[in-house]
């Protein structure tokens, strides 16, 4: 049965609980439960975090805690009863939970392991307040030590400051504002102290003085670890002020035995002292602990015969020292003991034992030494801070160890009134003693006695050292052998006050024999008295001595004897007459020397004090000891303070005409003593005495008269030093008049009470007098006044023991109304007179209701003149926190409406003005002190108020006045945040205030302002101030934690609601007036709306269809609304604000409006509109928000950019967006496509002079001007971004501009800037980029992405793997798809994020360009790449069943041509695909696109070949007509034969004859190639290589001959075949030309005009599949290096001649030492050439299928500049390092279409045997040979010559071959324009001049006939253009003028080439000459074979008339090849000179 619990309400859960039963209720450990029934261990209730979840839990699972019930029953409320602090350490801690662990997550890690420490602190402490066994003190200083570190937590985490009065919460309902203001202020100064861990005292409010904190060192001995003493010890520590040179503390003395333990057992581990009273300005001081060490034992040490053993003497062994400066920080910083080991030094002679210690601080280490132990005393130091009490309070264990008290010599800096203390102390300073006859110095031990008159030897007065008991006498320690013995040695003498009189000390003075018996033989003493005869005590000096003869014998019985003899030379000009035959005589050559100090509170050394005293002794000396008792020191005086004051009342007494007034004067000087910070605490003193010893019942008349008279002087006297002392002294003289009167009263049963009255009456009268007189003249009189104003308010609590306290409130009115009311006295007079009222208000008598009537008005009217005067702000703002907190505090208890209404009425109005003043100036502090009195005042104002404050105005427009004024330090308030943010009890109570006050306003405003005096802007302050109150940052609620909400919606609800309610309401109100505030408040309330608060939404969003619906009445439609909307509702939502929710609200709210309105169409459009816009814009905000990529950011600003243009024409905000991407263009170094941007602004302006106003940062101007600007800037980004020729037309279009202006300057600018843009695009290196296809798929992509795609331009030097890594970071989520595949319905639906990407290639628009022959290939360059709307990729796939053995017949193409929205570049680096088409070509289209290319690339390898001058390595051509003729891999040409021109296909495919004839027409033209490259092979081959030429030969008959029966042409042999040799012109006849259609076919399908000129592309990876090109494959074993590094340096060595570098540049290298490529590998080719992939099969049998797989996945390359990659081969002595042994195993072409560039090699994976379709070919029976002479043939012998370091650079001449009966004509040009360039030195070209690579060719190098892989051109009617050419070779150093040897013989056309050239130089041309790499062509023979036409393209040259740019000095160099010079040449010396400086440098 469940029952309700009685005392079970409150709980702890103690284990977690899963709630895994029925009604369970899920609770975590920690949490808090209320508990509400109970039944058989269970309990039923609520989780506090959950309340309105109920459900049970078991009991034993819950700690109970005892709590307070209120309101029992369903509804009833649980308050834990535990202490306050408990309560919120728990909340905190819990807060903090979270806070902290993510602190790790954002790798704060300081911070984090900070705050772990401190919430362990906490819980510790947490748990110390709940133990209950803590004293009061205790408690006290835990909560202090709680509230510091969770106010430290709460700063370091951002969280509310928490305002706390005594270490509790304050609750801000029971104080006022201005207090609880202050305590935030005090809360965060507190903060600040523990953030910087300075520990100080907080100045307690309204104390003036701070005391002076004593410090305190505690020192614990631990031990003494010298054992080699082996005596017994005793040991003195003090302090010595090393600067000063003197001790400044007492002795502490511990007494070890020779073991080195304490020699009294009891005192073991209790070896402590404290040495106290420390001042901050002693720790400055340069302080020493010093230990003395003094054994006791024999004389000497080692020398047992030194004395009897029985004997014991005090001699000195050691000492010590420890700088405390050194120590002082970590004693600082460790709050307990540490500990420290001292080394004892012993003294090297004995006479400077007094110096030890100054010596080894001066480390004069010839004058001590230290023992061989290393050990010395181990001791223990610890700082302590604070009065003795308190660190009796605190260290209670430190106390209880018999801790030793070791005062400072002297008096603290503080004397406290209860320290009574009478020490003298004595040094023994020095001796000088006769040496009586012996021959050696004597050994002397001096005795001292204490004796009391009668001549008792005082007992126990006699103190060594603090830690042991005082003796009754004292033996000094004996210096061995010294006469001038110099001692040091302090002794503290305690002697009692009533025995000081009389006695005197009394030295004796002995020899310690060494003797046997070693007696101590007396030889004369010295005596000092302790006092004089006048009373005073010895005085604080150095005292010499007499010293009197005497012997053993002597007796000292009678002390009479020689106490009338002279002490001291003082004694004997006392009295020189002394008779000779005493028994003592005085030794004259003798003296002995002592030093006292008095420290005594009760013993004097002052005459005139003592003569004051004893006044009575010399009554006639009164009036001239009264006058000097200002000179007597201030200790003197305070020591005896109460019998000088007696003294003082009784002269008053004795004779009060006579001594009155200066009685009164030294009253006055000792009161005023007391205010010195030294003295103040002897102030308790003085009231003490006033209130229990003071008798002077007579006093009160006299002081009173004194006291008027002096201020009646005040007027009159020039000098008034003594009136304004008397004043200062005003508080103690009331005292003493009020005590007296109460005496007189008491003993006289109150009478003259009349006379009293009036002469208080009379006294104020004066004070009124003086507080009156004009001070303006008189600096002397405005001091007056200011002693007595600031005095004033210390009487009032005497007056009121004798009057009433209205009579005390009119005597203080009286006062304060007489002074001067106009602030015009002077500024510091104004402070004090403030400062008076600032103390009367915080006064007792303030607190009184009946004083307050009296005293308000006059302190309100002060305030009030000062407040219109903007005077002294700040103490005005003091006075009125103290007034509204009093009255505060009396609200709660009494009536205060009275008070209120005066405040209101004085002080409301000027309160206002002097706040918007402040503002305006920003003074933070004044503002938040006026700001707290505001809301106090308006806090404290109830209907009744207000109702009287909107009555008292005497017209509309006062209250129109008010209204503004109010509402504008309302707004100003919430604007200029002057509470700061952490602040959130201090601003949740403002809003509150605000929202009670503007809700009385409100009614004000409406009855007053809204019809006939409607006054917009009364209710436009309104509305703003509205708003700013609804849009407060601290009011929303939505980012607080939930128990902060819930605990703000407790006590305060939402006030945004309610303020949204009130604007609604007054909105209504407003009736036709809306129209005034459309459309200025649209965007006021657009940002109401967007606040994340339901209900807010709900009441404002209608608003919009109001002012909808009043603008189409008005104007009959609401452009303004529509306008304001979208243009506010931009810059809001980018602000941060809005959601989904909203949009979703916003629409449905407004449509259900606008669907029952007349203008429903229009309507329903417009706020669809702003639906869709928003959006977009919320995706926006998302992007540049988040920590998004540039990509993101841009693509969704241009998705907001169009929509702004296109849905909704805003063409301001369209020009904003473009300028924000433009800004993120340059950020991201787009230049270009921030010059696109711009473009579209610029666009938009004409060439007119209408003037534009400012806009955005653009000045007011005239629209000419800007557009001048804006073209002048996208220009500059155009040359930024290299894009010339997009930048060349806007300057054509600026000099058009200029020229209609005639503005030549600018003309002339801008020419020029063309000019250079010309010169740039011939003379600059650009790189290609590569294009990316990317599509996005899933519905988690933002929507201007999802399921869309996109085609990117690349990154400078990024290829595809770099790409997609890029894109895969951009978006973390995504998952890359691994097939090109277009996705289906399930991917594009799904909740995820998908990434299809792979590289596209370009398909130029401008075609005709780049057929042009005539057009340098830099600036085709750029025409393949840009204006670039159409891109293509390549699948190839199988159609139909797959043919085993020749897998050709079924390979076709998948083409796809995607169509982008723009062309790139562009606006973005991307654009959405508008349109995919896809196509496929057949079989046969493809064989004819290899064979075509094939024989393109040996018809441009033989041609290089035919032009040798010299014979040279003609590897390449070796193995590339090997690859063809001898095609044994993939079976050649003669695949294709088996595929195409079998009679089954010819049947099955009758539309494919013509194809089939072009195919046969090419295989015949192959058949001549090969001839003729036969024919050259002959002529250069190595006599070694003729085996090989023979077999090729053979092979080449046999190939014939299987072509025989299809080629009937080819019956008759080559010149090559027949072995005979032919000259050249013969070989080129033999080749019979081509047909003109095959020609045009050629020129148009295989651009050869762009032959050897390799693209430099920004990334490895191609564009598409198909396009690979021709490899050298070299399977090698670790020989050849272990990298693609190791054999390009191993392959450049084995060309040394730079006419040959050209031909290792495609080599690919399939090294059996390297690991198989991956997916990543594939385009991970930064450290290899182009086609240099290293490969390893994991067998010897996957060699061949595996390089085939890698010439298949490899993707186009587009090289990069090679001295970005390369080093240079380094030769030695310029001759290469030969191989070890090479191997040319296959030479391989690989024909298999590339399917997909972006799979990996595993993903594409064939069957290890060769597949019938793979035309592999090669020349194994070449391998032996070649593995055999692999020296020989790749580093034929050439002459030793010394080469550059750098690349290679290989010279050749451009040639046209002529095709038809007409050569063409060699392009008239200068030279610098020529087409004749030198081949690209870079290693990583892959078309070099000596390659017979072609990029269009899928195969390798060397692949031949058999290299049949398909085209990327497809057989059509009108082929595509040539998109993958490469580009020039990278930029290297030219020796402009250099006449280089032709390496080989020049091409020669029909056409006389020095005809032509001879032509060109006619025509004018730049001043600089060409470079030296164009060689002039000499007439020689005709070229031996017609090559098809190509242009190769200008070199890379980056310097200017000869000057090398600096990048290129960096670069690896090119190697110009020495060349005779023509005789005369001027310029030969300057070209050697270039190339060895070259050389140099490198």
């Amino acid at each position: 049965m469940w029952t309700p619990t009685e005392e079970e309400k409150y709980g702890v859960v103690i284990c977690s609980f899963r709630g895994s039963v029925p009604q369970g209720l899920v609770l975590e450990i920690g949490e808090t439960v209320q508990i509400l029934e109970k039944c058989e261990g269970w309990y039923r209730g609520v989780s506090t975090k959950k309340p309105n979840v109920k459900g049970i839990f078991p009991a034993n699972y819950i700690h109970l805690k005892k709590a307070i019930v209120s309101n029992r029953g369903q509804y009833e409320t649980v308050v834990p009863l535990e202490d306050s602090i408990v309560t919120e350490v728990t909340a905190t801690l819990q807060e903090w939970a979270s806070l902290w662990k993510q602190l790790y997550v954002k790798h704060k890690v300081d911070l984090f392991y900070k705050l772990r420490h401190v919430m362990n602190e906490l819980i510790d402490l947490r748990r110390q307040l709940l133990s209950g066994h803590l004293t009061q003190d205790q408690v006290r200083e835990v909560k202090r030590h709680i509230t510091v570190r969770l106010d430290w937590g709460n700063e370091h985490l951002g969280l509310d400051l928490v305002p706390r009065k005594d270490f509790e919460v304050v609750d801000s309902d029971q104080i006022s504002v201005s207090d609880l203001y202050k305590m935030h202020l005090s809360s965060r100064q507190s903060v600040q102290q523990s953030t910087s861990q300075v520990d100080t005292m907080r100045p307690r409010h309204g104390e003036t003085c701070r005391m002076p904190v004593p410090h305190h060192f505690f020192l614990s001995l631990k031990s003494f670890t010298y054992n080699t003493i082996g005596e017994d010890t005793d040991v003195f520590f003090s302090l010595y002020d090393m600067r000063e040179g003197k001790q400044i503390s007492e002795r502490f003395l511990v007494r070890l035995n020779k073991n080195g333990g304490p020699r009294n057992p009891e005192k073991i581990e209790r070896m402590c002292a404290l040495f106290t009273d420390l001042s901050s300005k002693d720790m400055k001081r340069d302080l020493y602990i010093v230990a003395h060490v003094i054994r006791i034992g024999r004389m000497l040490l080692n020398d047992s015969k030194k004395g009897p053993p029985h004997l014991h003497y005090r001699r000195p062994y050691g000492c010590a020292v420890l700088s405390i400066l050194d120590v002082l920080q970590s004693l600082t910083e460790v709050k307990e003991e540490k500990d420290f080991v001292l080394k004892v030094y012993t003294c090297n002679n004995e006479s400077e034992w007094s110096q030890i210690h100054e010596n080894i601080i001066r480390k004069s280490s010839a004058k001590y030494s230290a023992p061989s132990a290393s050990h010395g005393l181990i001791i223990s130091l610890q700082l302590l801070r604070g009065d003795m009490e308190q660190i009796r309070r605190e260290n209670p264990m430190i106390f209880n160890r018999g801790l030793a008290i070791t005062r400072k010599l002297g008096f603290p800096d503080v004397i406290m009134p209860g320290d009574i203390r009478n020490d003298l102390y004595l040094t023994l300073e020095k001796g000088d003693f006769e040496r009586g006859g012996k021959s050696v110095q004597k050994n002397i031990e001096v005795t001292m006695y204490v004796l009391y008159a009668d001549g008792e030897i005082l007992k126990d007065c006699i103190s060594l050292g603090s830690g042991e008991p005082n003796r009754s006498s004292y033996h000094s320690f004996v210096l061995y052998h010294s006469n001038s013995p110099r001692w040091g040695e302090i002794i503290k003498l305690p002697i009692p006050i009533d025995r000081f009189r009389g006695s005197h000390l009394r030295f004796e003075f002995r020899h310690c024999s060494t003797k046997d018996k070693g007696e101590k033989k007396l030889f004369g003493f010295a005596f000092s008295t302790l006092m004089r005869d006048d009373g005073t005590t010895l005085s604080d000096d150095i005292h010499e001595l007499y010293v009197y003869k005497c012997d053993e014998n002597s007796t000292f019985n009678n002390h009479a004897l020689y106490l009338g003899l002279p002490c001291c030379k003082e004694d004997y000009n006392g009295c020189p007459n002394i008779p000779s035959s005493l028994i003592f005589q005085r030794s004259t050559k003798e003296s002995f020397f002592i030093s006292t100090q008095l420290s005594s509170t009760k013993l004097t050394q002052n005459v005139d004090l003592l003569a004051l005293l004893k006044w009575k002794a010399f009554p006639d000396r009164i009036m001239d000891v009264l006058g000097r008792l200002r000179h007597v020191s201030g200790e003197e005086i305070v020591k005896f303070l109460q019998d000088i004051l007696d003294t003082l009342f009784v002269i008053l007494d004795d004779n009060t005409e006579k001594y009155g007034l200066l009685v009164f004067q030294s009253l006055v000087f000792i009161i005023n003593l007391l205010r010195d910070i030294k003295y103040f605490h002897f102030r308790p003193v003085m009231d003490t005495y006033i209130q229990k010893h003071f008798a002077g019942a007579l006093a009160y008349k006299e002081l009173i008269r004194c006291l008027k008279w002096y201020m009646d002087c005040s007027a009159e006297l020039i000098r008034q030093d003594h009136i304004q002392e008397a004043m200062r002294a005003l508080e103690y003289l009331f005292k003493f008049i009020v005590q007296s009167r109460i005496l007189y009263s008491r003993a006289t049963c109150g009478m003259e009470e009349e006379q009293f009255r009036s002469s208080i009456q009379e006294l104020f009268q004066s004070i009124r007098f003086v507080l009156s007189l004009d001070s303006r003249n008189s600096e002397t009189l405005l001091f007056t006044q200011a002693a007595l104003l600031n005095s004033f308010p210390t009487i009032f609590d005497e007056l009121l023991q004798m009057f009433t306290v209205q009579e005390v409130a009119e005597f203080v009115r009286g006062t304060l109304g007489s002074m001067p009311s106009t602030v015009h006295i002077g500024q510091s007079m104004d402070v004090v007179k403030l400062q008076s009222i600032a103390r009367t208000v915080d006064s007792r008598l303030f607190s009184f209701s009946e004083s307050r009537r009296i005293l308000l008005p006059v302190v309100l009217h002060h305030i009030h003149l000062h407040l219109r005067q903007q005077k002294e702000l700040l103490i005005c703002s003091g006075i009125l926190g103290s007034i509204f907190s009093i009255v505060k505090t009396s609200s709660l208890e009494a009536d205060v409406m009275e008070e209120v209404e005066m405040m209101v009425e004085s002080l409301l109005d000027v309160l206002l003005q002097t706040l918007l003043t402040i503002m305006s100036k920003s003074h933070a502090q004044e503002a938040g002190e006026y700001v707290s009195c505001l809301l106090s005042l308006l806090r404290q104002m109830c209907d009744t108020h207000f109702q009287h404050l909107l009555d008292n105005f005497q017209s509309k427009d006062e209250l129109k006045e008010f209204l503004l004024k109010i509402f504008c330090v309302f707004r100003n308030l919430m604007k200029m945040s002057v509470f700061p943010r952490d602040w959130m009890v201090m601003r949740l109570l403002t809003s509150n205030i605000i929202v009670t006050t503007v809700q009385y306003l409100s009614s004000a405003l409406h009855k007053n302002f809204t019809e006939t005096d409607f006054d917009f802007k009364v209710w436009n302050s309104y509305f703003s101030l509205a708003v700013l109150f609804i849009n407060q940052p601290s009011l929303q609620l939505e980012i607080i934690t939930s128990a902060k909400r819930k605990k703000i919606l407790d006590k305060y609800g939402d006030m945004r609601v309610m303020m949204a309610y009130e604007l609604f309401s007054m909105w209504q109100n407003l009736g036709e007036h809306k129209i005034h505030f459309i459309p200025g408040m649209i965007g006021p309330f657009l940002g109401v709306t967007l606040v994340p608060q339901p209900e807010v939404r709900n009441i404002m969003i209608p608003i919009f269809h109001d002012m909808m619906d009043w603008e189409q009445r008005k104007n009959g439609n609401f452009k303004q609304v529509e306008a304001e909307l979208i243009d506010k509702l931009d810059s809001m939502v980018s602000e941060g604000k809005g959601d989904e929710s909203y949009r979703e609200l916003f629409s449905l709210l407004l449509l259900e409006k606008v669907e029952q309105e007349t203008w429903r169409e229009t309507g329903i459009s417009f706020v669809t509109s702003v639906t869709r816009l928003m959006e977009r814009l919320l995706d926006y905000r998302d992007c540049m928000k988040g920590e998004e990529t540039e990509n993101k950011k841009i693509g969704c600003t241009v998705n907001l950019m169009n929509f702004y243009k296109s849905e909704i024409n805003k063409e301001e905000m369209y020009i904003r967006y473009i300028h924000k991407l433009c800004d993120m263009h340059l950020q991201a170094e787009n230049y270009t496509e921030a010059a696109f941007t711009l473009l579209l602004y610029c666009e938009l302006l004409q060439w007119e002079d209408r003037p534009l106003r400012e806009f955005l940062h653009y000045p007011s101007q005239t629209e000419w001007q800007r557009k001048e600007g804006l073209c002048r800037k996208i220009i500059h980004y155009f040359n930024k971004g290299k894009s010339w020729e997009f930048g060349i037309p806007l300057c054509r279009e600026l000099a058009c501009q200029y020229e209609s202006l005639y503005d030549y300057q600018s003309l002339s600018w801008i020419r020029k800037m063309e000019a250079s843009y010309y010169d740039n695009i011939m003379e600059q290196q650009r790189l290609e980029p590569e294009f990316f296809r990317v599509g996005f798929y899933g519905r988690k992509f933002p929507f201007f992405l999802r399921n869309k795609e996109y085609v990117c331009r690349g990154h400078d030097y990024e290829r595809l793997e770099a790409f997609q890594q890029r894109m895969l970071s951009e978006f973390p989520q995504a998952v890359a798809m691994q097939h090109p595949n277009h996705p289906d319905d399930a991917i594009l639906q799904c909740d995820a994020q998908y990434l299809q990407i792979y590289a596209v290639t370009p398909i130029p628009d401008y075609v005709d360009v780049l057929q042009m022959d005539r057009v340098p290939d830099r600036v085709k360059s750029f025409y393949r790449v840009n204006n670039v709307r159409k891109f293509r990729y390549d699948r190839p796939f199988h159609k139909g069943p797959k043919d085993k053995e020749n897998e050709f017949k079924s390979l076709w193409i998948e083409r796809t041509t995607l169509t982008l929205t723009h062309s790139l570049p562009g606006i973005s680096r991307w654009f959405e695909v508008e349109r995919r088409e896809l196509v496929e070509v057949s079989p046969l289209e493809n064989a004819i696109q290899v064979v075509e290319n094939k024989n393109q690339e040996l018809r441009s390898l033989i041609s290089q070949y035919q032009h040798k001058q010299v014979h040279g390595n003609i590897n390449l051509l070796s193995m590339c007509l090997n690859g063809v003729i001898d095609a044994a891999v993939n079976g050649g040409i003669a695949r294709y034969q088996e595929a195409f021109f079998d009679k089954d296909y010819i049947n099955k495919h009758p539309g494919d004859a013509e194809k089939i004839t072009q195919l046969k027409e090419l295989m015949q033209e192959q058949v001549h190639v090969l001839g003729v490259g036969l024919a050259v092979h002959e002529k250069f081959v190595h006599p070694e290589m003729r085996p090989l030429h023979k077999k090729l030969i053979d092979q080449f008959q046999m190939m014939r001959a299987s072509l025989y029966h299809e080629f009937p042409g080819l019956d008759k042999l080559s010149p090559a075949c027949s072995g005979t040799s032919t000259p050249r012109g013969n070989v080129l006849a033999s080749h019979s030309p081509m047909s003109p259609e095959s020609i045009k076919m050629t020129h148009r399908h295989s651009p050869m005009n762009l032959m050897g000129t390799g693209r430099h592309s920004s990334s490895s990876l191609s564009s598409h599949a198909s396009s690979e090109a021709g490899n050298m494959v070299m399977l090698g074993d670790g020989s050849m290096g272990d990298a693609p590094e190791d054999l390009y340096h191993h392959m450049q060595l084995a060309y040394p001649n730079p006419r040959y570098q050209g031909s290792v540049t495609n080599v690919s290298v399939l090294s059996s030492s390297q690991a198989s490529p991956s997916s990543s590998s594939l385009s991970s080719t930064h450290s290899a050439p182009s086609q240099m992939i290293t490969s390893a099969p994991s067998s010897a049998r996957d060699k061949y299928r595996h390089a085939r797989e890698m010439m298949l996945l490899l993707p186009t390359y587009r090289d990069r500049p090679s001295s970005a990659m390369y080093p240079a081969a380094i030769l030695e002595n310029g001759q290469p390092p030969n191989f070890q042994r090479a191997l040319f195993q296959q030479v391989v072409g690989a024909c298999k279409p590339c399917s997909d560039p972006n799979l990996s090699v595993a993903e594409k994976a064939v069957p290890a045997a060769p597949s019938s379709w793979s035309l592999d070919s090669g020349a194994q029976e070449a391998q032996p040979f070649l593995s055999a002479h692999m020296g020989r043939i790749l580093a034929p012998p050439v002459p030793p010559r010394s080469l550059l370091h750098g690349h290679y650079s290989l010279h050749f001449d451009a040639f046209h071959h002529p095709l038809g009966d007409t050569p063409p004509a060699l392009p008239a040009r200068t030279l610098r324009k020529s087409p004749l360039h030198p081949i690209p030195a870079s290693p990583t070209s892959p078309q070099s001049g000596l390659d017979g690579s072609n990029s269009t060719l899928s195969g390798s190098a060397s692949s031949g006939v058999s290299s049949l892989s398909e085209s990327n051109f497809g057989h059509s009617s009108e082929a595509p253009p040539r998109t993958d050419t490469m580009d020039s070779m990278p930029s290297q150093a030219w020796n402009a003028d250099e006449d280089l040897e032709p390496p080989y013989l020049p091409v020669h056309y029909s056409l006389s080439e020095s005809a032509v050239l001879d032509s060109i130089k006619a025509q004018p041309c730049r001043s600089h000459s060409a470079p030296g790499c164009v060689i002039p062509q000499d007439p020689m023979d005709p070229p031996a074979l017609p090559p098809k036409p190509y242009h190769p393209r200008l070199p890379a040259l980056e310097h200017d008339e000869g000057v090398l740019l600096r990048e290129e000095t960096e670069r690896p160099r090119g190697l110009h090849r020495k060349a005779p010079l023509p005789p005369g040449s001027a310029k030969e010396e300057q070209a050697r000179m270039a190339w060895e400086h070259g050389r140099g440098e490198q």
